[in-house]
C-alpha cells in the first residue's frame, strides 16, 4: 500500500516521518512487580491492593470498585519497592496480558500491586506516562499483547521484555499533553455518562419499589389492591409448536442467550426440522418472557414486536395477560421486583439445577391495583426505561467515537499541533 507523504512504515504501524519508536527502556524508567509474599498481609482494611481484576481494557483508569486490602509491617522493603505513585503505568503481566491502567489521584494512600503486574514509572520530563499508557491501550499493541496470551496458557511477560515494548510517540512534549488531554476529555465524558446511567437505574429501582407495592400512589387512584396469583390474571405457554408443525415453517428464534435483563441482544432465522430442540414457543407482541433456567440472572423480556413467526426456547415461560385484568408492562416490571426474586429463590431452594417451571411462574403472587392504575405504574417505569436506552445508546457512541480517535491520534494520521 502506498504510503501517505510525511508518513513512514515503522514495526508499530504507519507513523508520521518525525515520529519516535522507542522502547519504553530508551526512558530509562523505574521498572518493578510485586512479589509472591503479598497473601501473608491480606486485610479486611488498610492500603489498597491492585491486582488484574483492577484493571480493564475498557479505560486506562483502574476499577476500584472491588479493591482488596494489606496490612504490612511499617519496615516493609517490600512496600517501599512496589509502593504506588501518580502517573505509575501498571501492565499486566501474567494469563490476560496486556491490561493497562494509569494510577490517579482517585487511588487512596499508600498502594501497592501483586506478581502479576508490572509497574513502569517514567521521568514525566522524559515521556508522558498517560499517552503511553494509551498507545499501549490501542488495537496495534493490544494484537499484540493477544498473540502472547494466545502462545500458550502459561504465557507472561518478564519486566525484560516489558521494558523491550515499543512505542509510536510524537517528538515534542506539547504535542504528547495535546493527544492525552484530547483522549482523557473523552474518558471523562464516557465517565460521567457512566455515572448519569447508574444514577437513573437506582431511581428507577426506588421507584418500583414504591409504584409496585403500593407504597407510593400516584395522583387520582384510590382503593385497595388484590394479592393474587399470576394464573388467576394470565394465560402461561399458550401457544406451542407440536410435530404437527409444517417442515417449511420459518421463523426469528429468541434463546436463553439472546436476552439480557430485559434487552434482546440478538435472534437466529429457523427452519422447524433444523432448528434447536427447545425452539417450541411461540410468541406474540405485548407476551413476557420469564426465564425458568437460572432465574436468578433475571433473563426476561417484554415482547413489543410486530410479527407472527417468532419463537422462544422452552427455557422462558410465556406469559400472556388477559386482556383489561392485568397489563403486561406492569406484570413485566414485577419479574424484577424484591417480592418476585424472594419468591423464585424460595421455588429453588433445595434444587440441584438453579430452575424453576411453568407451573412456579403461573404460582407467583404479585399485588394488583385496577387496572388503569397498572397502566399508569407500566408507563411511568417505561419512560425510566427508555431514558436509560437512549443513554445507554450515547454511552456506546461515545465510547465508538473515542475508539477511532485513539486509532487517528495515536498513529499521527490526525494532528494536534
Amino acid at each position: 500500500m502506498e504510503l501517505k507523504p510525511g508518513y513512514r512504515q515503522t514495526e508499530v504501524g504507519v507513523i508520521p516521518d518525525e515520529w519516535d519508536t522507542p522502547m519504553i527502556a530508551d526512558f530509562r524508567p523505574f521498572v518493578t512487580s510485586g512479589s509472591r509474599g503479598w497473601a501473608a498481609f491480606y486485610s479486611d482494611q488498610g492500603s489498597p491492593f491492585i491486582r488484574i481484576t483492577n484493571l480493564s481494557r475498557d479505560s486506562i483508569y483502574l476499577d476500584l470498585e472491588n479493591l482488596r486490602f494489606v496490612e504490612l509491617p511499617k519496615e516493609s522493603s517490600e512496600g517501599a519497592r512496589t509502593h504506588l505513585q501518580d502517573g505509575d503505568l501498571l501492565i499486566s503481566i501474567t494469563a490476560d496480558i496486556g491490561i493497562v491502567g494509569i494510577v490517579s489521584a482517585k487511588l487512596s494512600r499508600p498502594a501497592y500491586i501483586n506478581q502479576h503486574i508490572a509497574l513502569v514509572r517514567f521521568d514525566e520530563a522524559t515521556a508522558n506516562s498517560k499517552l503511553v499508557t494509551y498507545f499501549l491501550a490501542s488495537e496495534g499493541p493490544q494484537r499484540l499483547f493477544r498473540a502472547l496470551t494466545d502462545s500458550g496458557a502459561k504465557a507472561g511477560m518478564n519486566l525484560t521484555t516489558v521494558q523491550q515494548i515499543r512505542l509510536a510517540l510524537p517528538p515534542t512534549k506539547a504535542e504528547q499533553e495535546a493527544i492525552a488531554e484530547a483522549l482523557s476529555d473523552a474518558d471523562a465524558l464516557i465517565e460521567s455518562l457512566e455515572q448519569l446511567i447508574a444514577k437513573k437505574r437506582q431511581i428507577k429501582q426506588g421507584a418500583m419499589q414504591e409504584l409496585l407495592t403500593g407504597r407510593r400512589r400516584l395522583p387520582g387512584f384510590r382503593g385497595e389492591w388484590d394479592m393474587v396469583q399470576l394464573r388467576e390474571v394470565a394465560d402461561t405457554d399458550p401457544e406451542n409448536l407440536g410435530v404437527d408443525t409444517q417442515p417449511s415453517f420459518s421463523f426469528n428464534y429468541i434463546a436463553l442467550d439472546n436476552v439480557d435483563a430485559g434487552t434482546l441482544c440478538g435472534y437466529s432465522l429457523q427452519i422447524f426440522p433444523t432448528a434447536p430442540s427447545r425452539a417450541r414457543r411461540r410468541i406474540r407482541k405485548y407476551d413476557v418472557l420469564v426465564s425458568t433456567v437460572r432465574p436468578n440472572l433475571m433473563s426476561h423480556l417484554f415482547f413489543l414486536t410486530e410479527g407472527e413467526n417468532w419463537v422462544c426456547s422452552t427455557g422462558f415461560c410465556v406469559v400472556r395477560c388477559r386482556e383489561g385484568i392485568a397489563h403486561p408492562g406492569y406484570i413485566y416490571f414485577h419479574m424484577f421486583s424484591g417480592s418476585v426474586t424472594r419468591q423464585i429463590d424460595a421455588f429453588l431452594t433445595g434444587s440441584n439445577y438453579p430452575a424453576i417451571n411453568s407451573g412456579d411462574v403461573r404460582a407467583l403472587q404479585i399485588p394488583l391495583p385496577d387496572h388503569a392504575e397498572q397502566t399508569a405504574i407500566a408507563g411511568i417505569l417505561s419512560d425510566m426505561d427508555a431514558e436509560i436506552a437512549a443513554l445507554d445508546a450515547k454511552l456506546a457512541k461515545v465510547r465508538q467515537v473515542k475508539k477511532g480517535m485513539m486509532q487517528e491520534l495515536l498513529t499521527g494520521r490526525i494532528r494536534l499541533v
